[in-house]
């Protein structure tokens, strides 16, 4: 874990060495993308069984009935007394999120309308333990209306996940594959004779599953979300008032994540910084994922001292994170302020690790895509047509400008079209 000063006449160069590795692509990973998508293209459900045997102890694509069953019976009940109140607080919130329908006639009687619709189909790419993921990206597409939602989900160790089979049974989720990594977007985008393919992949995954979910965009295949979901992030705001056991713990929620994640304290008070990397060390000695974290905090992670208030600001908007936490004492007066993020967890009670089990969305930009996208959301999974009936009187009138314009930009086929119109008259 690197210390900076943003005082420093190379801070800036020093921050990137960090914030860089986000969007970094090595050669490595993408020829083996590559080479994924090409083996599923050409060789289908041969080429998913030959990868879920490697990399998951997975021979099944499609799983039982019966074993689902037996999966869900098997888990803790208040384990699903959890997962039934995050979906209702997550289906509460987000129900709120449903857009209008755009009516509008002016005084030539010309009518434009702009309606929502939901896609047809979208498929939820879960990682193998995460049921709070499929809540979060399958509920705004259930309450945007989507008929044929997917779950997509890797086993662990050749067994199904109980939770997130639960978490499927009560979002009313039929159709599901066993599949995970860079083999199964292709599956979902291209189809195979066993994986039907879907209009849109959603859901966070690794740097494999990242890529190709850009791959099979970049091809036309299916749609992807506009927000890029890489591994998590979090900066956290901290002064002398914040306990420095919260901000470790704080960073080390997302640092347990993957080995990708990134973590980042701004702090204007010296002495917070060395009892957060004590805190830090002690906190990581029983962290189950310590190996994960470890990893993570050593390539990924920083504490910045500040100066001044409005370096918080810049250099905040500059990484664009995933997730900031406001640990200030004085915190109101920071929110005013245009703040660049996906999700911000305001004062000493707010938790981003508990903002993971909802409401509001964790499917949120990484990588710095806070900075011109939103975190996963109902219209998302909905497209906006236009449509524009134009009367006898509104084509006579504005087809003037639109012919001198569509002639003045050397589209006489354009001209000649508006032409013809206002001739029908």
């Amino acid at each position: 874990m690197k210390i900076l000063n943003a005082q420093t006449s190379n801070f800036y160069s020093e921050l990137d060495k960090i914030i860089s590795k986000r969007n970094k692509i090595d050669k490595v990973t993408l020829k083996t993308v590559e080479k994924i998508i090409n083996n599923v293209r050409k060789n289908k459900d041969k080429a998913l069984v030959n990868y879920e045997k490697k990399f998951n102890n997975n021979s099944k694509i499609i799983p039982t009935k019966k074993e689902i069953d037996k999966a869900i019976k098997s888990l803790d009940p208040k384990i699903k007394k959890a997962i039934d109140q995050t979906y209702a607080r997550v289906k509460e919130w987000h129900k709120k999120q449903m857009p209008k329908d755009i009516y509008f006639k002016d005084k030539l009687n010309n009518k434009f309308y702009y309606k929502n619709k939901a896609i047809n189909s979208v498929a939820c790419y879960v990682p193998g333990n995460l049921p709070s993921t499929l809540i979060m990206c399958a509920t705004p597409a259930i309450i945007s209306g989507v008929k044929r939602i997917v779950l997509c989900t890797p086993r662990i160790n050749g067994k199904l996940n109980s939770a997130v089979y639960y978490a499927a049974s009560i979002l009313g989720i039929k159709e599901s594959y066993s599949l995970g990594g860079a083999s199964a977007i292709m599956a979902l985008a291209n189809g195979t004779p066993k994986v039907k393919s879907v209009n849109k992949i959603v859901g966070p995954g690794s740097k494999w599953v990242a890529l190709a979910k850009k791959m099979v965009f970049l091809e036309g295949l299916c749609g992807i979300e506009s927000a890029n979901m890489g591994p998590s992030e979090i900066l956290c705001w901290a002064d002398a008032s914040t306990f420095p056991d919260i901000v470790a713990s704080s960073m080390l929620a997302q640092n347990e994540h993957d080995k990708g994640s990134m973590s980042i304290l701004l702090t204007k008070d010296k002495n917070l910084i060395k009892k957060v990397k004590l805190s830090i060390s002690n906190q990581l000695k029983d962290l189950p994922r310590k190996k994960i974290a470890r990893k993570s905090l050593n390539d990924n992670a920083a504490i910045i001292y500040v100066k001044k208030d409005k370096d918080i600001i810049k250099i905040t908007n500059y990484i664009g994170p995933e997730h900031i936490e406001i640990l200030l004492k004085n915190y109101k007066k920071y929110l005013n302020h245009n703040i660049v993020a996906g999700s911000i967890c305001i004062g000493p009670y707010s938790s981003m690790a508990l903002s993971d089990y909802g409401p509001t969305q964790h499917s949120l930009p990484t990588h710095g895509s806070a900075k011109f996208s939103s975190g996963l959301g109902v219209k998302d999974f909905m497209t906006q047509t236009s449509y524009n009936q134009l009367s006898k009187k509104g084509v006579a009138k504005l087809g003037k400008s639109g012919y001198l314009l569509s002639k003045f930009e050397n589209l006489l086929g354009h001209s000649r079209s508006i032409k013809k119109k206002m001739e029908n008259n």
